[in-house]
């Protein structure tokens, strides 16, 4: 196999960040890179789960001279608690961004400031929900879907509406486990309930309840902020845009949006592009306005608007260091608070815009979807005015820029299928041409590779090594979120790439025309894999723990992590994780998480540190599946 020798190494991506963090050394800033080194060693309590401080009585931690708490609780179930609270802490934030959505989706309009750009996916989406089409006002329908999307946060009766598009073999499962999500808010309220003093201590409980509420974010409240974005800002489709630091330009207004709501950004790439702004940078001598994205948000307006990616979590302060940002523009979770002092030492403008968000050093310009055109407008005036304000001897944009094909969205990936085979079954595609290439061995499976950036592993190192060993072995990978980023930044979602990977999958990308990363989106967007996974098990006639997939999280740090890693082992997927997820101090816990859930699911955690045996159990797990069917 050929050297990789057109991708950017980890090595290139470090040293233009060292070379900021010199700039950064000048002007008195910190960087998270130091602040690791403040905070190592961390709290070995903590990251085996066995403190608990949910009681004033404490607060607890388990030894072996103290082996339960003041109540009692043993170690196993201070370990379930903490690991539940965990779960409910990210359903909560992915499903209300879901809801935010939904709230957008009631308040488009003819000429407003949101409008339904896929009025075919509203209708099937009513469809599925059994509201009439018939006759309707587009608009008249967006509102009584969104309605009824808002009900399903809160709803006294019934299970998730989204559940009905999982095989029947899957929905079966969850109804027989008990952990089918009924109303969204409910099992997030439910799991601070269970967890509160007095209440469940019984690891098996805490389990079933951390699926139940991961499911209620997946199928629930992350599938309805990825549907109900695609409804109002378009279905995304395969788009060439650019990654890393250097799309940010010396000449121009950098714009930075950052965050995970596309509520806002949309707005903000619309009011950048318009003529009167356009010219008003230039009065303050810039060529123009480049708006480019961070994080989440990045991925959600590249793949709508070819938007260039900077970079994901852990270079969010990389943008300010290059002295070249007017702006970075936040709205909710990932958002690191150092970026208001680290701003100060810069003439950037850190702008927070939601009440959920709030941060010191920051100006504070409070979005609202009813005056979204007027606030995005200030906020693109802020920055350009900002401009005057540069200190061009600080400005140092590293040469680091690839190039991206982004926005696999389900349904673009079943037309590239389609494109193909001229297989047009119906009208929303089909997946058996993926199918039979698998079947014949010339893929080998697929990995879903998603998740954060996390200073205990050298940043980026596992996401881009991991791909670059599935796909020389024609195993093809599907990324979101900083995931997705990571493999942007080295050139891995570059068509040309296909040339490094096994020769089966080198053919499949030539003839399909497809890179061998396919970028579905954001972090919500894994709904999407959960829909295209059980699309496949639908086609198939098989459930979706029989596929041969697998969910990766190979340097996931936050809550929201553990709430996917839930709902897609729930859903059947085997899923591997490189950093432990607090659990290590119950051996029930583990047991259950790692082992005993198989029984109820079909699937468990492999949760492994090591790099190249965390690829290898992978690889092997999709072997298995595929002996079990026998291709």
């Amino acid at each position: 196999m050929k050297e990789w020798d057109r991708l950017i190494t980890v090595e290139e991506m470090e040293a233009a960040t060292e070379r900021l963090l010199e700039t950064g050394k000048k002007v008195g800033a910190d960087s998270w890179q130091q602040r690791v080194k403040n905070q190592t060693p961390h709290c070995g309590f903590g990251e085996a789960g066995t403190c608990c401080r949910i009681c004033s009585m404490g607060p607890c931690r388990i030894t072996p001279k103290a082996p339960r708490g003041i109540c009692g609780c043993d170690v196993h179930g201070i370990v379930g608690r903490n690991y539940l609270r965990f779960t409910a802490g990210g359903a909560a934030a992915h499903s209300d961004h879901g809801r935010a959505i939904a709230h957008t989706l009631y308040l488009a309009k003819e000429g407003g400031n949101y409008q339904v750009k896929d009025p075919e996916k509203l209708k099937r989406i009513a469809g599925e929900w059994g509201i009439e089409t018939e006759g309707k006002d587009i608009y008249d329908l967006a509102h009584e879907v969104a309605e009824t999307g808002l009900m399903e946060y809160g709803k006294p009766f019934g299970t998730q509406r989204f559940l009905k598009r999982a095989p029947e073999a899957r929905q079966k499962i969850w109804e027989e486990q008990g952990i089918a999500p009924r109303a969204i808010d409910r099992e997030v309220s439910q799991s601070l309930h269970m967890t509160h003093m007095g209440c469940s201590s019984l690891p098996e409980a805490l389990i079933r309840q951390s699926f139940r509420t991961g499911l209620s974010d997946g199928w629930g409240g992350s599938m309805m902020g990825t549907e109900f974005s695609d409804v109002l800002f378009g279905t995304p489709k395969p788009i060439d845009t650019e990654g890393n630091l250097g799309v940010m330009e010396k000449d121009m207004v950098n714009i930075v949006v950052h965050g995970h709501d596309p509520s806002l950004s949309e707005m903000v790439v619309m009011y950048a592009q318009d003529p009167e702004m356009i010219a008003l940078a230039k009065e303050h001598g810039a060529k123009g306005i480049n708006v480019c994205g961070v994080c989440c948000t990045a991925n959600e307006v590249a793949m709508r608007h070819g938007i260039p990616m900077a970079g994901n979590f852990l270079q969010q302060e990389n943008v300010v260091l290059t002295g070249a940002c007017e702006a970075i523009v936040v709205d909710v979770q990932c958002i690191f608070p150092a970026l208001g002092p680290l701003s100060k030492c810069f003439h950037t403008k850190f702008i927070t815009t939601s009440p959920i968000a709030r941060m010191p050093d920051s100006d504070f310009i409070e979005f609202h979807e009813e005056t979204a055109g007027e606030n995005a407008k200030a906020i693109v005036k802020m920055a350009i005015e900002n401009f005057d304000n540069r200190n061009q001897d600080l400005v140092f944009i590293p040469e680091l820029k690839t190039k991206c094909t982004v926005g696999y969205s389900v349904e673009a990936i079943k037309k590239c299928l389609d494109g193909v085979t001229n297989s047009h079954v119906d009208e929303l595609g089909t997946t058996k041409p993926l199918i039979d290439c698998v079947k014949a061995g010339v893929l080998r499976g697929a990995v879903a590779m998603v998740g954060c950036n996390n200073p205990k592993i050298r940043p980026d190192t596992y996401h881009i090594e991991l791909m670059k060993k599935l796909l020389e072995n024609d195993i093809i990978v599907i990324v979101s979120g900083c995931s997705a980023q990571a493999a942007a930044k080295a050139g891995l979602l570059d068509k040309e790439a296909a040339q490094y990977c096994g020769e089966g999958l080198k053919r499949v990308c030539k003839l399909v025309g497809i890179p061998p990363v396919l970028h579905m989106g954001s972090c919500v967007d894994i709904s999407r894999m959960m829909i295209l996974a059980a699309d496949i098990a639908k086609d198939w006639g098989i459930d979706i723990c029989q596929v041969p997939v697998v969910g990766c999280a190979p340097e996931w740090m936050s809550e929201k992590a553990v709430s996917i890693g839930n709902y897609v082992v729930a859903t059947g997927i085997e899923t591997f994780l490189g950093v432990n997820p607090y659990t290590k101090g119950s051996s029930e816990v583990e047991g259950l998480l790692q082992g005993g859930v198989q029984d109820w699911v079909g699937a468990k955690f492999v949760v492994d540190t090591d790099l190249d045996s965390l690829c290898e159990k992978m690889m092997a797990c999709l072997e298995e599946k595929r002996a079990a069917l026998g291709i």
